[in-house]
Order: C-alpha cells, then structure tokens, then sequence
C-alpha cells in the first residue's frame, strides 16, 4: 500500500486515507472491536455487502456532477478493484460492489487524483448532497442552485459538527417549485425562490421516508443565501445533541422534531447561533456563472435510419435548456446499473461534443448538459451504438429500484428481479407510458424506502408471506404517493401484500383498471383519491391469497433456488456499541484534533472537538455505571446526577459542557475550552483508577 501515499497532494485526504489504512491492520490485529470498526470504514464510504467479504464502495459525488476525467477514473478504478460494473443510487452517488477491505485505501487515492471522495458517503455523517438534475439548464429556475449545493458539501465535509451522530443526514436542493429534488422527504430540503430580486431559499426540515414516513415541515418560508449554512450548522449541531443514539429505530432527525415539535426545535437553532462559526457566509457562485464552452467541431452527418424511434426519443429524452441553441440528452439506466466499457466512450463523447458535464440522476439515470441542437441526431446515433437511446426517460416506463438482495444485507426480497419483469411489462403492454411523466413506479427490497417506494404512485416493497409451514417472496402493493411541489408531497398508502410472482399481474390490473374508469383525463392521482383505497384493495385481492401458490411462487425473481428468507445487520446508519476503552480512547483523539484546529486557527472546529470529547468522557463513565446514553444532551444531564457530586469542576457540568453555546467562537475560549476538555478527561481517568483500585 506504500505507494499511494506519495502520489495524495492534499495532506489532509491523504491523512484520512493512511488514517484507514491504519485503522484497517488494528482491526486485523484484533484491537478494534467490529462494531467500531463497522462506524469508522462507513464514515469513509466502505460499506458491508451481503456476500462475505467483500465491500460495497460508495463515491460521494455532489448533486451528481461528473465531468469525462472523473468517469474515467471511476471507470479505471472499477476495473482494476472490483468486476467493472457501475451503480447509480438515488442520491447521485455511484456504488462499486465487491471490493476488497484491505484495497480499499489504494482505491480512495486513486480516485482523489480527480477529486473524487468516498468521504462520509455512507454512516451517521451527512450523506451526499442531491440536487435537481437540471440545475443550471432548467428555464423555469429563478437561479442555478449548483454553486449552493457544492458549497454546503464542502462546507460539511469532514466538520466536526456532523462526523458522528446518531443517524444519517440527508440534504437536497431543488431548482424550481416542482421540487425535482424532493425536499419533502430530506433533513433538510432547499427549493430556490426570489423575493424582491434577492436570492433566497424555502427551507423544509426533518422529512424522511422508511418504514415510518414523515412529510418535512416548513422551517423557513424564505432565507436569503448568506444564512442557508448557519441555519445548517445550528440545525446540525441541534440533532448532534439532542437526537437519539441508542434505538436505531428513532434516531433519525424527524423523530426528534415530532417529539418536541417544531417551535421547541426552531427555539434550540436560535439558542445555537452565538456559538456559529458563520452568522453569514457568502457563497462564490462565479465558477457557475460562465459562459458554456463546446469544443470547435465540424457536425458529423449521420442517417436515422428509424425516423419514428428518433422522433419518440426526442420527445421522451431531450429536454430544451434554458440557454439557446442547447438541449439535455436523458439516459435511461435500467436498474441504475451499467458497465466500464460503455462509460469510457460515454465520457468521450461528452468530453468532445458536449461542455465535459453530465449529472447522475435521482431516477438512476444519466442527463447530458449543453448539447448543440444540430448535435442531436450525431448524439441519438452514437448512443444508440452503447444502447442508451431507450425512449422513456423519467417516465412511468423508467423504474426506480434499490439493489435489493443482489448485495444488501437488509434485503428481503429481490427489488431488481421485479423491476425487470415490471418494466417488460410495461414495454411490451403499456407503450404509451414511454411518455407519461406524471406516474412514477419505485421499488424497494424492504421498509427502508432505498428505492423510495413510499413516495411513488404505484410503489412495491419487498417482504415475505407464509404459505403454511413455507415461507415466499411477496411484495407490499403501495398506491397514492408523489410530488406536489413547492415542498408538499404524499405518503404512499399500503394496499395490500401479494406474493412476488404475483407483482406483474398486480400492475397490469391497476393499470387497466386505470384506464377503463379514469374521468375527463384526470391524473393518476386524482383517480385514485376519487376510487380510495378500500377499492384498490378489494381490486387486488384475489392475487394476495396464499392458500393456493404453486412451486414457482416460492422462487424469488431473478434466482432459481427456493427462497430463504435471510436479513443481516444493516448498516444504513452503523449505530455502534460503545466499549469504555474505546470510548476514552476517542476523547483522548478528539483533543488532540481539538488542539490540531487550534493551531491552524481553525477555533470552531476546535471547540467542537473539545465539545465532543467531553461528551465521550462522561458517556464512557456513564456506561459503567449502566445509565442511559440515547442523547448527548441526556449524557450530560445523567453525568451531573450521577458523578456530579464525585467530580469536581469549577461549575455544574451542564455549565461546564454547555461553555459552547455561550461563547463566540474566538481564539481566547477555543484554547480555554481544549484545556477544559483535556482537564476533564484527566479527571475522569483518576476517578477510574481510584474505583477499579477500591474495588480490588
């Protein structure tokens, strides 16, 4: 592994790469246990697959902007680490599968020589930052909300603040009122406005999706730009201390605000702001506002030879932008997957007749930016050659699905078996979906909504049914969720189960019956309000009786052995059982990060370290004893009635602890609160002499 280290240029990724690599050869060694090791390779994108031994990688990639370089590279690396298959997830990341653990570090320096990382792309960090695919190209956007989304990644990225809460966080910015990027369903979801020429967002907080879904509520009707960080910071440093860390099940930040509600939750922001590291920040969006640069190239005349294929395709796959004389190319991915070789020549084509940029999608799919209107037909002929030319882009006909049991550990059922069987449907049956927008079909292998199946028109979750003594793949029948736009959107109803086998026949049937009842052209969801959900369900019910399967329905799709029910450990969130050792061990290196800021006058960065260490220390104590540690904020009220008393400090510890929301954070209090925090721990370890001691 030596030699990738001298090729890193920034010091502190390759800090964080050698930091893995180390922390890889302790856990061979035995001295990491494998829960704290599972929360340390999660926080730098290596995530545990279904198959033993091997690691799914998952690449942070910002609003899912990818430029030919980077592609390359991705596509080098998944060849030389993994078997040259590429996954688009539905936040805009790309996932290679079975990776190596011990190359794991050779592959992250590979892929920083373009500036890609796998930094906090997975684990109780905030996850990537998603975007509207169009942003920057859509007429309808009263600005591009690109430059804001990479700020707020950078911003965010490796902050002390957000390295290990209690859950995930996931943050979205949409460019219109359409709200393509689903604010309603995000920690924290942006949608760009304008209010008297000033730039501005609408700020939705605490949505979320799983097996308890919950439409976000509005924080902020209008913040201008300058304010969208601090807000995050208050709202991120808030979840840090108040959100649930013990049961998995609730940690998320959309418990927090229902439990409190959300003017408790805006009043714990305000209390937040003298400590900010920002009142204001001012983001730089001049990289963004240049003019679009196409290479000088003579047209290449090409022949359609299918007119009629052509014509659909631009009208399903071709989005006009708002820049004249350029249109989007929209690629249907199926199942989010393709390979290395179709990637290379893809990056070539948008790296010589196109502006070098492509965004992945949260459809799983792929939009080219800033096509010349006289390139189209070049274009359609040279992706039809890579099979990309499929018409149907973001239509009914464009399934979303998780992987599912192919690789997931939470994995019920087969999600990408269905699909495929799904859309054979669709396409062979129900053609004129290639074009319909308004209906969308997502699928799921279990509650956690990774395919976002509760926020779908007809959405499927895989689960299993008992069929006797037997056990067979079945699929929960989901109707009635979508996107209102402007932050409103609907939470799916669950219908009915039907076992798996069952699911094309179950589509077909709403479908048809859609059609054959639907008045004056009225929506899919208009339809479906007006029938209601005990319609739908007496609908399907003759597909979800169980007393009669036959052989085949106990065979998932896409597999022909008999179908076993087998869940793991999930590590969507990697809450870890703590070890006292462990514990202080981490007080002791969150000082010494503390002391690291304070030298390169980095004082917030600081205080939160100290901060955190603090925290450690009384929760290693904590455990001990048996107390609750769910909250950081509960940490410190159980250690004051517990050890208040048996540890002196020069305040109550609430006082002591809560220094950081009382002070600015300046020179003078980062070094008094790194002093205060090493004070403590130097306590804290006496206290544990002095017992073990008195207890021999």
């Amino acid at each position: 592994m030596q030699s990738f280290r001298s090729e890193i240029e920034n010091p502190i990724v390759a800090k964080d790469i050698i930091d893995l690599e180390k922390k890889i050869s302790l856990f061979y060694e035995g001295k990491i246990d494998e829960e704290r090791f599972r929360s340390l390779r999660l926080a730098r994108g290596v995530y545990g697959q279904r198959q033993f031994g091997v690691q799914m990688i998952r690449i942070k990639l910002p609003y899912g902007k990818v430029t030919s370089e980077q592609l390359h590279r991705i596509a080098k690396v998944s060849d030389e680490y993994s078997r040259g298959r590429l996954h688009i997830t539905t936040r805009q990341d790309i996932q290679i599968h079975h990776v190596s653990l011990d190359r794991t570090p050779e592959l992250w320096a590979e892929l920083e020589k373009n500036d890609i990382t796998l930094r906090e792309a997975c684990g109780n960090a905030v996850r990537n930052v998603t975007a509207s695919e169009t942003a920057g190209i859509d007429p309808n956007e009263p600005f591009d909300v690109s430059p804001y989304a990479q700020a707020v990644f950078e911003f965010f990225l490796r902050n002390p603040i957000c390295q290990e809460m209690g859950r995930k966080f996931k943050i979205s910015f949409s460019g219109t009122d359409e709200d393509t990027a689903l604010s309603f369903m995000h920690d924290l979801g942006f949608i760009a406005k304008l209010k008297d020429g000033k730039r501005g967002f609408k700020i939705l907080l605490a949505g979320g999706l799983g097996s308890q879904a919950r439409l976000a509520d509005v924080l902020y009707e209008f913040i201008s730009v300058d304010k969208i960080i601090p807000i995050t910071e208050a709202v991120l440093r808030v979840f840090d201390r108040y959100g649930e860390r013990s049961k998995r099940a609730r940690a998320r930040l959309k418990f927090l605000v229902k439990e409190i509600g959300l003017d408790a939750f805006k009043t714990l922001i305000e209390e937040e702001q003298k400590a900010l590291s920002h009142t204001t920040f001012k983001i730089d969006t001049s990289n963004f506002d240049t003019e679009i640069t196409i290479p000088e190239i003579e047209i290449p005349s090409v022949e359609i030879e299918d007119r009629t294929a052509y014509d659909l395709w631009k009208k399903t796959n071709v989005i006009l932008q708002k820049q004249a004389g350029f249109s989007a190319i929209g690629i249907k991915i199926p199942l989010g997957d393709f390979y290395t070789d179709k990637a290379r020549l893809l990056a070539n084509l948008i790296k010589k007749y196109a502006a070098n940029e492509l965004r992945l999608t949260l459809r799983q799919n792929i939009l080219i930016h800033h096509v010349k209107n006289e390139l189209l037909p070049f274009f359609y002929v040279e992706l039809n050659k890579l099979g990309f030319a499929e018409s149907g882009y973001n239509s009914t006909l464009d399934i979303t699905s998780c992987p599912g049991t192919d690789t997931c550990n939470l994995g019920i059922a087969s999600s990408t078996g269905i699909s495929r069987e799904l859309e054979n449907v669709l396409r062979n049956e129900f053609p004129k979906y290639a074009n319909n927008k308004e209906i969308t079909i997502k699928i799921s292998g279990c509650m956690n909504a990774c395919g976002q199946h509760t926020m779908a028109q007809i959405g499927f979750q895989g689960m299993s049914i008992k069929s006797g003594n037997l056990v067979a793949p079945a699929l929960q029948v989901l109707l009635g969720g979508g996107v209102l736009g402007d932050g409103k959107g609907r939470i799916a109803n669950k219908v009915i189960k039907i076992p798996s086998k069952r699911g094309p026949e179950a589509l077909r049937t709403i479908l048809n019956n859609f059609e054959a009842n639907l008045i004056n052209k009225e929506t899919f969801l208009n339809y479906y309000d007006r029938q209601g959900e005990i319609y739908f369900y007496n609908l399907l019910k003759p597909l979800a009786d169980s007393s009669n399967l036959t052989q085949t329905d106990f065979i998932d799709w896409g597999t022909e052995e008999t179908y076993a029910k087998a869940v793991g450990v999930g590590e969507c969130a990697g809450v870890v059982i703590d070890l006292v050792a462990t514990l202080l061990f981490e007080s002791e290196e969150k000082i010494n990060y503390a002391s690291e800021a304070l030298k390169l006058n980095q004082y917030s960065d600081s205080i939160y370290y100290s901060y955190t260490s603090i925290v450690n220390t009384a929760k290693a104590l904590l455990i001990t004893e048996g107390k609750k540690t769910n909250t950081q904020a509960g940490i410190i009220t159980q250690f004051e009635e517990t050890f208040g008393n048996e540890i002196e400090l020069t305040s109550s510890f609430s006082e002591f602890v809560y220094q950081i929301k009382t002070n600015k954070p300046s020179q003078e209090f980062a070094q008094k609160y790194v002093s205060d925090a090493k004070l403590f721990y130097e306590k804290v370890n006496q206290f544990r002499t002095k017992t073990a001691t008195n207890e021999v």
